[in-house]
């Protein structure tokens, strides 16, 4: 559901990367499109498409106009607001368009009174086209009016004010106008996004912000065709290369997110796999990693990590031994001590299992360098490098402190599992010395709990 009227344009590879949280956002919005909507969805959108249309048929009944455009140029105008609403650049829990290029022309050819319902009709036309393509489920063509709640802020403070062509000088007036359309624009679509989907205000305004910064950027563009419009309403037409343009990189930009979301699932698939490889070759292994990964998960949970940091402690929680593949079971398995020469085979599996994943390369290559930090001790006495305190990654100390923990909670070749009393009485004497104590401190919270 388009949240705006912009686009991102000259974006690097880099700049297109996601949070967890939109890799979400955006698939789910991607599978609503084609289908029908849900009651809460219906409910919501009819809230606000009800309240749109209401304010949107007062405005036309009651500002004042003394403008009279042709049935041609009115055409005109909505065509070329359908023809830039069909851009869809996906950012966040919704996307953005271009439509701030029209719009603005919008505000000084129409009576202000009507541009929200020529937006209203813009959006719907555009949207008619989507469904035609099969890219959106017919029910969700009409609701989208709602999406013209942006238009009500502008066409508000200009309709009362003194009706003339554009002015640089009224550039105060301009700038309330768009901070008008802006503040409308969050309340409506962080309101019935939470209402309709559960979306956090959070999240929703984050991706606003986005928004309003290239609608900032697009504005004097909108007014520079306005001021071509002074002549001839069709000046609008103007603009319509720039839509085309525009259109590249919105093609650029969905095939880049489209490349991201199959790589992310590329990532989570190599991770699995090998998670399994190591559960092959040892099922203890396997099974303690799955352990850890949950005990991992809470502690994240309870020190309020961001969601990326979850997903990266998931995979390092995953993955902290799998460079075990590359030491003899007979090391692994022993039922009593190791030599020295068995323990130092041993402590390079942090090496190892930073190997095969830089061979894996990009998320998984970054894993690595974490993984290699799990056996690290917060006063700089673990392997391999001697690291302490916060030189350590963070989820390095978190996977540590779990990973002993569960180690000490089940039963190896070389004794018996400790009661977890007894396991939450040895973290608290390695507080400070071989645990982050913060991270112990998290632990024993969430063991608590559970």
């Amino acid at each position: 559901m388009p949240l705006s009227m912009s686009t991102v344009a000259g974006a690097s590879p880099r700049a297109v990367l996601l949070d967890p949280d939109e890799q979400r956002v955006i698939e789910e919005q991607r599978a609503r499109r084609l289908h029908s909507l849900a009651h809460r969805e219906v409910w919501s959108f009819g809230l606000f498409a009800g309240g749109f249309l209401a304010v949107a048929v007062l405005m036309a009944a009651l500002l004042p106009s003394h403008r009279s455009p042709g049935i041609a140029a009115v055409l005109v105008l909505i065509a070329a607001y359908a023809a830039s609403f069909r851009l869809d650049f996906e950012i966040g829990s919704g996307s953005a368009v271009p439509t701030q290029l029209m719009l603005v022309p919008m505000l000084f050819v129409l009576p202000a009174g009507f541009v929200p319902l020529a937006v209203a009709a813009g959006i719907v036309l555009g949207s008619f086209d989507e469904y035609l393509r099969g890219s959106l489920h017919l029910g969700r063509v009409v609701l989208r009016v709602v999406n013209a709640w942006h238009a009500v802020g502008p066409a508000l403070v200009l309709g009362l004010a003194v009706e003339r062509g554009p002015r640089l000088s009224d550039w105060p007036l301009y700038t309330a106008a768009l901070l008008a359309q802006f503040v409308l624009d969050d309340v409506c679509a962080a309101g019935r996004e939470w209402i309709a989907l559960g979306v956090r205000p959070s999240v929703q305004l984050r991706a606003m912000v986005w928004v309003h910064a290239i609608d900032a950027g697009l504005a004097p563009v909108g007014l520079a065709v306005a001021f071509a419009t002074e002549s001839s309403p069709y000046g609008v037409v103007l603009a319509l290369p720039l839509v085309g343009l525009l259109s590249v990189f919105a093609r650029e930009r969905r095939v880049r997110i489209d490349h991201e979301l199959e790589l992310r699932d590329a990532y989570r698939g190599t991770a699995f796999l090998l998670g399994d490889v190591v559960e092959a070759d040892d099922s203890y292994t396997g099974i303690h990693s799955r352990d850890v990964v949950e005990l991992t998960l809470r502690v994240a949970d309870q020190l309020e990590l961001s969601t990326r940091e979850r997903r990266d402690a998931e995979f390092v929680a995953l993955l902290h031994d799998v460079g075990k593949v590359r030491v003899p079971n007979s090391i692994i398995n022993k039922p009593g001590p190791l030599t020295p020469e068995e323990r130092v085979v041993m402590e390079r599996h942090t090496i190892e299992g930073e190997r095969l994943l830089h061979r894996v390369g990009g998320l998984l290559g970054e894993i690595g360098r974490v993984i290699r930090s799990c056996h690290e001790h917060w006063d700089g006495n673990g392997y391999p490098d001697g690291l302490a305190g916060d030189e350590i990654p963070l989820l390095a100390r978190i996977v540590a402190c779990c990973d002993a923990f569960n180690a000490m909670t089940s039963d190896r070749s070389y004794r018996k599992a400790l009661p977890q009393h007894e396991a939450v009485a040895e973290l608290r004497r390695g507080r400070g010395t071989q645990f982050d104590p913060r991270v112990v401190d998290a632990l024993i919270e969430t063991l608590a709990v559970a």
